[in-house]
């Protein structure tokens, strides 16, 4: 007969490690971290696809000068960046920190958001096959899965010029129709997201990206079924905030710093 084994004792939860966002004492170690993250976030994009030519970028203010953030520089593919590589720009769009270009775009558009949005820390526009296709049709994403009620009410639609912002008056018109929103639907031209950190603005812009492919899908198939607005809203309250955000980040963080390390110097 088998010898009987004792059951194991749970482990006290107090004892157990859970991952939350970190909290630094400095201004250096914030800056540190904000820019390994958008590193690791710019390799990430590149990995999926979400770039073109020299279009598509993510920023993260700068924790000691809040009117400057970091951006990827003009014309470095995703896939090549490094902590390094990223420069520092201010509100006049002049590099105040690296030895690269700005594209005059991602300053336009990331500079009037991050000026209209002081509780914003990072801004994600890139180029997403999906989001690119949704934002032709001039539609909100819809509540038809149990992911994309978290932008359910907390998304916009901005339906005004279609070309190259480089104007700092559509910049601004941008960063009103985002409003108080943590996403935003470019007509033709794609999606744009917000958080209050890097991680948080990467995980809206990669979870909205699927959430159009989705839609687009289901509507291709046939009618998607609606989820009802109180099922929705209450979904949101559980999914939609930056930490659930931060937090279903952090297996892509790790996957791509392991992979790509030097992602890092």
């Amino acid at each position: 007969m088998p010898i009987p084994r004792p059951t194991p004792e749970p482990i006290p939860t107090d004892q157990l490690a859970i991952t939350m966002p970190p909290h630094h004492t400095s201004h250096d170690a914030e800056r540190r971290y904000r820019k390994e993250r958008l590193a690791a976030a710019l390799r990430l994009f590149g990995r999926f696809g979400y770039e073109e030519g020299v279009a598509g970028h993510i920023t993260a203010r700068d924790p000691e000068f809040t009117d400057c953030f970091w951006v990827n520089p003009f014309g470095m593919p995703f896939g090549h960046l490094t902590v390094s590589d990223l420069i520092m720009v201010n509100q006049a769009g002049q590099v105040v920190e690296g030895r690269y270009h700005v594209n005059q775009a991602a300053f336009v558009v990331h500079s009037s958001v991050h000026q209209a949005r002081p509780d914003v820390v990072s801004v994600a526009h890139s180029r997403s096959i999906h989001g690119r296709t949704l934002s032709t049709l001039g539609e909100p994403l819809e509540p038809i899965t149990q992911e994309v009620c978290a932008f359910f009410g907390d998304h916009g639609l901005y339906d005004g010029a279609t070309g190259v912002v480089v104007d700092e008056d559509e910049g601004r018109r941008i960063a009103t129709a985002l409003g108080a929103y943590k996403a935003l639907i470019l007509r033709n031209r794609g999606l744009l997201t917000v958080g209050d950190s890097v991680d948080a603005a990467a995980w809206w812009f990669l979870t909205m990206e699927r959430a159009c492919q989705t839609q687009l899908a289901a509507k291709a198939a046939g009618k998607p079924v609606l989820i009802d607005e109180e099922s929705a809203a209450r979904t949101r309250a559980q999914l939609g905030n930056d930490l659930v955000a931060w937090i279903n980040y952090q297996p892509l963080y790790l996957q791509i710093t392991r992979d790509e390390p030097d992602l890092l110097s």
